[in-house]
């Protein structure tokens, strides 16, 4: 193993293909995070920490176990069965069930959020909130795979060196793991930014979808979209602030200035007892 690696330090390709799979590796790992921040944050607050390092853990445990059945894992493009002129493998199979999901469970949570007319469920928080970390951790399991799964195949397709994909992976977990809970925080703090991640969510689980069904959609147009919107919402959000900072200096001042006329007031009539 050790013979296969050192060679490795001394390639600049092999050090050029590492970093361009980092990169890439923390991407992909995005959507993963998006949706283990959404989820985790509707469990109760002791919970939400422990319940997202599992869902990173397991999808750690997820790539790593992929890449030891690299062979088995590529064999999964190749098709298996023939609907109208298209050819589908057991990884269009998965991609697509695994976007079905995402779009259903995305579009479950905006309509939870936009219904003007909620249901009982929806009004009593205690239903809306899942108080089971069981559930939360299963659905994180279903969405692992596939992410996983699309993760380590981007992998294969960029380099053929089995030790650069290990530590592409180890590094963009690592950075999921770092970033968990700041960005779940971020999220559960702003809830303009919950209904633009769900957005996000919705809009991935199309792209599987797509793939699925032999619609490539080139990764870049869909990260682009994504930077595009969250720096428009970051300006909204500033937007937001400094208007919120105006009205309370106008408050201020206009308490300031009751103040003082309460003042003059009371000194007038105190001049006019005199």
């Amino acid at each position: 193993m050790l013979d296969s690696i050192i060679p490795l330090f001394s390639d600049p390709a092999a050090w050029a293909a590492l970093v361009t799979l980092i990169v890439m590796e923390v991407v992909l790992g995005i959507d993963n995070l998006i949706f283990i921040s959404i989820l985790s944050n509707k469990l109760p607050e002791h919970q939400r920490s422990k319940v997202r390092r599992i869902g990173i853990g397991l999808a750690l445990i997820m790539r790593l176990a992929l890449l030891s059945i690299i062979a088995w894992l590529v064999g999964l493009v190749q098709p298996v069965f023939t609907v109208m002129g298209n050819s589908f493998s057991w990884k269009d199979l998965i991609l697509i069930a695994g976007g079905l999901f995402l779009v259903w469970k995305a579009t479950k949570e905006i309509h939870h959020s936009v219904d003007p007319t909620p249901s009982p469920a929806v009004l009593d928080k205690k239903d809306v909130m899942i108080t089971n970390a069981g559930a939360a951790i299963f659905q994180i399991i279903i969405l692992d795979i596939v992410f996983s799964i699309d993760s380590i195949l981007t992998a294969v397709g960029m380099t053929e060196h089995l030790p650069i994909m290990v530590v592409a992976v180890l590094v963009a977990v690592t950075v999921m793991l770092l970033a968990a809970d700041p960005l779940a925080n971020f999220i559960n703090k702003n809830p303009t930014v919950v209904m633009l991640a769900l957005g996000f969510l919705l809009m991935i689980g199309m792209v599987l979808i797509a793939d699925g069904f032999g619609f490539h959609v080139p990764k870049g147009y869909i990260y682009a979209a994504m930077a595009f919107s969250a720096g428009v919402e970051a300006l909204n959000m500033l937007n937001r602030r400094s208007s919120t900072k105006k009205e309370l200096a106008e408050r201020a001042r206009a308490e300031a200035d009751q103040a003082e006329a309460r003042a003059v007031k009371a000194e007038a009539e105190a001049a006019e007892k005199v």
